[in-house]
């Protein structure tokens, strides 16, 4: 008998916990409040002197365009849609109505506008999602129809399950500033139809919290699918980078001698630093736009225990200030390296100091 009540008691327990969809979206309890009338005032008898009276729990009034029903069952409680800015470089403003979140330019390698751009159609991609229209001038892209069908459980009382099936569309607008560093992406609801069993819901039956949710439900995927590839584009540049690059003895565009390293600009001018550093350079500043490295050389850093079971000398150079130029050529990259009035170097000294670079640029695992 006692096992029959205590099943009883947690099947009960069980299935007064369930709910709707939609008494989700609302307070629990009653809503007696509604049916509330205003009360007067104080009333101090005759004779009585008044009490001072704080300001600090009035109810404030209502504007003139507030929402007077939005009371009881019609008053949703979830919390507040907020664009999440995950992306490196990106950010909201305060207390923005609409969906949008600004981009500033980080990676110099890809136009700004591109980068957005390609993240988002391929997020599009990766859902299946077509697009209807998409002017990248006007800086516009126009999706076909988001569909998302799944099954709303009813109260616990009725064992029975509704579909509810949801199609949107949306407008991206990419607003780039003049300079081309900054982008402000906006998303816009363009199109809504919901059906819960028999009940059909449009765009037009939505208010402005509902679609500002739907809206940035859709911007925060798109957010999030733009962050999870930078960070795969990042661990797969590291990879590339710590691998290691074959490097020669050769020329530049303009017949100096230099080392050609077999590797693009970017992942050159990376790699670079970390070599400088093995060899005992000091990078004291940098100008990538024009391939410039203003440095000095110190020697190897080796410990006194390092020098006493070998005799690392370091590069056959003196040291004192140097510049290098790194310039694309190609599929490749030329270093250029001068004193520190930019005359090229001797192709005598480069090809002294050739092995201790060629060795540290291919070796695997560098340091980062």
């Amino acid at each position: 008998m006692f096992r029959i009540s205590l099943l009883t008691i947690v099947l009960a327990a069980s299935l007064g916990g369930c709910s709707t969809s939609q008494e989700r979206r609302v307070a629990n309890g009653n809503f007696d409040y509604v049916q509330e009338q205003q009360r007067g005032s104080l009333q101090i008898p005759e004779g009585l002197a008044t009490p001072n009276r704080g300001k600090d729990y009035d109810i404030p009034k209502l504007g003139e365009n507030a929402p007077r029903d939005l009371v009881g069952e019609r008053l949703d409680v979830l919390s507040p849609a907020l664009v999440l800015p995950l992306v490196t470089g990106s950010h909201v403003e305060e207390g923005q109505r609409n969906a949008s979140i600004y981009f500033d330019q980080v990676d110099d390698s890809v136009a700004l506008d591109t980068s957005v751009w390609n993240s988002l159609i391929s997020y599009l991609e990766e859902q299946g999602i077509g697009v209807e229209d998409f002017n990248k001038e006007e800086g516009r892209l126009v999706t076909d129809w988001m569909l998302m069908t799944e099954e709303l459980d009813s109260g616990w009382f009725d064992w029975t399950t509704t579909e509810r099936s949801v199609g949107r569309r949306f407008e991206f607008v990419l607003d780039v500033k003049p300079h081309g560093r900054t982008a402000i992406l906006n998303v816009e609801l363009k199109d809504y139809m919901e059906t819960i069993g028999e009940q059909v819901r449009s765009a037009a039956d939505l208010d402005a919290e509902s679609r500002r949710r739907n809206e940035v439900d859709v911007l925060n995927k798109v957010i999030n699918h733009y962050e999870t590839q930078l960070k795969i584009a990042d661990a797969k540049r590291i990879r590339q980078i710590r691998q290691g690059m074959g490097m020669e003895l050769g020329f530049n565009a303009d017949g100096d001698p230099a080392f050609v390293v077999e590797g693009d600009y970017e992942l050159t001018w990376t790699r670079l630093q970390l070599v400088l550093r093995k060899l005992g350079f000091n990078v004291k500043d940098l100008d990538k736009s024009n391939g410039l490295l203003f440095v000095s050389y110190e020697g190897p850093e080796d410990s006194w225990w390092d020098r006493l079971w070998s005799s690392n000398e370091g590069l056959p150079m003196d040291r004192e200030d140097y510049r290098l130029k790194v310039a694309k050529m190609g599929g490749k990259t030329s270093i250029t390296l001068m004193d520190d009035e930019s005359n090229p170097l001797s192709a005598d000294l480069l090809t002294n100091i050739y092995a201790s670079f060629s060795q540290t640029m291919s070796a695997s695992n560098l340091d980062i």
